[in-house]
């Protein structure tokens, strides 16, 4: 008996209505409000395995993809709807006579709708599978059902992703079962990109460190604008595998560079102990601080500039309470992150609409920075280096005390994220104040005084952290005189000689780790 080619895919109101469904997907979640909506719509399904199981629990009718091909899945189900019988009724073009004529000939049914949902080969790969789970995770199948499907948009639709479920949903129940060609184009540029990006993640962990850039960070979020008002600007990305937003604006340009310096510094400083809480403006930490308590290591780090807190973002590790909350609601600020609020806390801060209140989720972080420059782009592993004692010497004549030594790795994880040239300090494990940005170590040095002396610290017994080596003696000199008792910096220098015996004669202790950690 002939095939009815043209009942499966029926023209209405300027859209083609699907009659028939391929759905082969690793994740079941969200598909069953698609499949009992495709069965209202008396849409034929095609499927295999996990997934044909998954409908016959649903109790809808569903025709096995082996039925159709006559041929089994092999392999340990690695080919199973590799066939002519399923690509063919993929590509066959419906307006093309010698299409439908083969497509007759082989007895082969036309496929309006193919759901895809890929083996998870980033996931495996970022829990630390073995060679053989992450090969096995590699989609081949699947892969090639997206871009059949793509490709022959003109007559499919094709759902690439669990995020497109709810679009395609609404699309099924109010227009009937009907796609447009717009969408349907809509679906298949969707299509090519999950395609592009799973191939880039497979090039990548394939090839390692030698890997030529093949950059896919996930979808594209508009924002307000760039660094400015007159620039436009795109965050490619997913923010909600980073946090959940409790309230407030949507995250700007700028909110989200603050955050990236925020995470990497909160981190750092984590590994301290006790509990951290830092304020950063412009990407650098104007208030820091390690205390006990999340309100003792809040004030502490208010106190270091109270000033230029003001429109800052507040980080912590710590679960926020309705007493930190309140003193923190008493100082205009754009962002709050911290893993976790009490309920009277979010009470407080949601006091004021446009505050940004975020959760921070478990994540793993890049293994690669990356930024542009000139005509290309520059890549580097992240400056993940936290010096301490261990790993550091002692120059001088005198030791560090022990308070002192815990001091300076303070200050030298602040000073390692601020921008060069770049001078802290830093006593009692509270930012006192920093040089940021300077274009010589003298003014970084004398900048950080002076800002410490405007809050009436008393600098005696205060550690300094530089980014790089002294060039010369006269940052130990200039500290010397301010009251600083110890120092850290990497060195490497062909002069450090002169800034240790500097530090011998005025009875300052030295700690070289070297490693620099500029930041530009």
């Amino acid at each position: 008996m002939p095939l009815n080619l043209h009942s499966e895919t029926k023209h209405v109101e300027g859209g083609k209505r699907i009659g028939s469904a391929l759905i082969s997907v690793y994740h079941k979640d969200g598909l069953e409000a698609i499949v009992r909506e495709l069965h209202r719509l008396e849409v034929r399904i095609y499927s295999t395995g996990g997934t044909q199981a998954f409908i016959e629990g649903l109790g809808v009718p569903v025709t096995a993809v082996e039925d159709l091909t006559s041929y089994p899945s092999i392999l340990g189900g690695r080919v199973k709807t590799l066939h002519p019988k399923v690509f063919g009724g993929i590509l066959g073009r419906r307006d093309l006579a010698s299409d439908l004529a083969q497509l007759e000939e082989f007895a082969i049914p036309p496929i309006d709708l193919v759901i895809v949902d890929l083996y998870p080969f980033e996931a495996t790969v970022a829990a630390g599978g073995s060679e053989e789970a992450i090969i096995e995770k590699i989609d081949i199948g699947g892969i090639s059902l997206i871009r059949a499907g793509a490709k022959n948009h003109a007559d499919v639709v094709i759902v690439s992703s669990r995020s497109q479920y709810p679009e395609m949903l609404s699309l099924l129940s109010s227009q009937n079962g009907t796609t447009t060609l717009v969408q349907r184009k809509k679906f298949a540029a969707q299509a090519f990109g999950v395609s592009s990006h799973y191939d880039s993640a497979i090039y990548n962990w394939f090839s390692g460190d030698q890997a030529e850039l093949r950059l896919s960070a996930g979808p594209a979020n508009a924002l307000r604008y760039g660094e400015n008002p007159h620039q436009p600007a795109t965050f490619f990305g997913d923010l909600q595998a980073l946090f959940e937003q409790l309230g407030g604006k949507a995250l700007s340009y700028n909110n989200l560079l603050d955050l990236d310096a925020a995470l990497e510094l909160i981190d750092d400083l984590s590994t301290l102990g006790g509990v951290p809480f830092a304020i950063l403006k412009h990407n650098n930490a104007c208030g820091a601080a390690v205390r006990p308590s999340i309100r003792e290591a809040w004030d502490a780090a208010l106190a270091g500039d109270p000033i230029s807190a003001f429109g800052g973002v507040l980080i912590t590790t710590a679960t926020m309470n309705k007493a930190t909350a309140e003193a923190i609601d008493a100082i205009f600020f754009e962002i709050v992150c911290a893993p976790a609020y009490d309920a009277d806390a979010l009470e407080v801060l949601r006091k004021k609409k446009n505050r940004i209140i975020l959760v921070r989720k478990p994540t793993k972080k890049p293994v690669r920075k990356y930024r542009t420059a000139l005509n290309g782009i520059l890549a580097q592993s992240p400056d993940s280096v936290i010096d301490t004692m261990t790993s550091a010497r002692t120059a001088t004549k005198k030791t560090a005390t022990a308070s002192e030594e815990k001091d300076l790795f303070f200050a030298n994880i602040l000073v390692k994220h601020t921008k060069s040239n770049a001078i802290v300090l830093a006593k009692g494990y509270q930012l006192l104040a920093s040089g940021t940005g300077q274009t010589s170590r003298v003014d970084a040095l004398e900048q950080a005084i002076a800002k410490a002396q405007k809050f009436k610290f008393d600098l005696k017994g205060t550690v300094m952290a530089s980014d790089a080596f002294f060039p010369f003696p006269d940052c130990v000199a200039i500290a010397a005189a301010a009251g600083i008792t110890a120092i850290v910096q990497p060195g490497g220098s062909i002069k450090d000689q002169e800034s240790v015996d500097a530090c011998d004669t005025l009875g300052i202790a030295m700690c070289i780790t070297g490693n620099r950690h500029f930041k530009h």
